[in-house]
């Protein structure tokens, strides 16, 4: 592979990645880096894997069948397929204040030419345009199936489950790299992507990391326990001193901490699994999330589509026992959720690898300008689904807000 380097001063124009029809891009926010892959030079059946070429792509939720004894009865709408994972023609990496690229064979003049373009200051953002959101599940269905599932934790069939709701709109003239331009700088989203695949489009501004395979480690940091940022410093400051307290985030937390310690001890050395932080409090710039981490060293020889069987769906996003909350999502919720509660991400030459979860996310399908946007939240015994609902619909406007739509 050819390999150069180029300055970058922080500025890029995104709209350099109109003239590719696959692309992936995904922001490691706390390494202030990008990773972008740029076309496909062949696609793997059998998932990703470490090799001499980045390896890039995504895992929908329905994956999910494929692991377990499951199944879905709605028809995925978005598009993507469940799980595709290919070698870009290009690969750029953005890092201090540095651009890095790696092509593949003949591909060398043309990683040249993105870059030219790619690091160009982009000029003003054009407006977005009015959309209207129509939510496919409203108020009452969403109160209705939280309190059927709150009857099966009160049971104690599960202890949580992650629900989640679908709105949609009909956006024929987005411009969907000015839209995730408009996203990210608005939420500044540390583990954010843009997808395209074809006329299939993703806007990713995930503010959570499914995991980092680094040095022979893995590291997980289940996100749950949301607030909305306040109006003044003094308000903000109590909204987390009011997270950090709260004792049903605190459980929604730590459940979710626990389902995923026990699967990284399915592909860990044995006694290695760790605790890091536990229920802190992080701060973004739309809301602040309650957030823990878990780390493990891997068992010698366990591959990276092993460590997907182990690991996938994430913790965050289903609930706990794992299966079981999976059978009640599918028979509650009135979509299948696609590529949301997946991930997209990388594995690299030197057993690296970063993948995010996919929340606070819009899928666009280009032909036909129909939009989505899934929203969801943790159920458990302490739940009061009028409130779920609230919190659902501040997260749909963290996303909403930074393309000037109403909720």
């Amino acid at each position: 592979m050819e390999h150069g380097k180029a300055e970058w001063n922080g500025i890029v124009d995104r709209s350099a990645l109109a003239q590719w029809d696959t692309v992936l891009a995904r922001r490691v926010g706390d390494r202030n880096e990008w990773w972008i892959g740029l076309g496909r030079e062949g696609t793997s059946s059998a998932g990703p894997d470490w090799g001499e070429q980045p390896c890039f792509g995504f895992a929908g939720y329905d994956l999910k069948n494929e692991f377990e004894d499951l199944s879905t009865k709605h028809p995925v709408q978005d598009g993507f397929p469940r799980s595709a994972w290919w070698t870009p023609r290009i690969t750029v990496h953005l890092a201090k204040g540095m651009a890095a690229y790696w092509a593949t064979p003949g591909a060398g003049g043309e990683a040249r030419a993105f870059l030219r373009s790619f690091l160009r200051a982009p000029g003003p953002l054009p407006p977005v345009g009015p959309a209207r959101w129509t939510r496919t599940t409203p108020r009452e269905r969403y109160l209705q199936q939280a309190s059927t599932l709150l009857q099966h934790v009160h049971r104690g069939d599960i202890y949580e489950v992650n629900y989640c709701t679908r709105r949609t709109a009909l956006l024929p003239e987005l411009n969907p790299y000015a839209a995730f331009e408009r996203l990210v700088r608005y939420t500044d989203a540390p583990h954010a992507a843009f997808l395209r695949w074809g006329n299939h489009f993703a806007l990713c501004a995930s503010p959570e990391r499914f995991f980092r395979l680094e040095q022979g480690r893995i590291f997980t940091q289940p996100m749950k326990g949301t607030r909305p940022r306040g109006l003044g410093e003094a308000e903000d400051r109590a909204l987390v001193e009011e997270l950090a307290a709260d004792a049903k985030e605190r459980s929604e937390n730590i459940m979710a901490l626990d389902v995923a310690r026990n699967d990284l001890g399915r592909v860990a050395v044995p006694g290695s699994v760790q605790v890091g932080e536990l229920c802190a409090v992080k701060t973004f710039p739309n809301v602040h999330q309650m957030v823990s981490s878990a780390s493990a060293r891997i068992r010698p020889g366990a591959t990276p589509m092993q460590i997907l069987r182990a690991t996938f769906p994430m913790a965050s996003m289903t609930g706990a026992p794992k299966v079981r909350a999976m059978q009640l999502i599918d028979g509650t919720e009135d979509m299948a959720r696609g590529l949301y509660s997946g991930t997209m991400g990388f594995f690299l030459p030197g057993n690296t690898a970063d993948l995010n979860v996919v929340i606070r996310t819009i899928t666009w399908d280009a032909a036909t300008g129909e939009a989505a946007l899934l929203t969801g939240g943790a159920l458990t015994a302490a739940s009061d689904p009028v409130l779920e609902w609230e919190e659902c619909e501040h997260k749909a406007r963290s996303v909403l807000n930074a393309l000037g739509h109403a909720c």
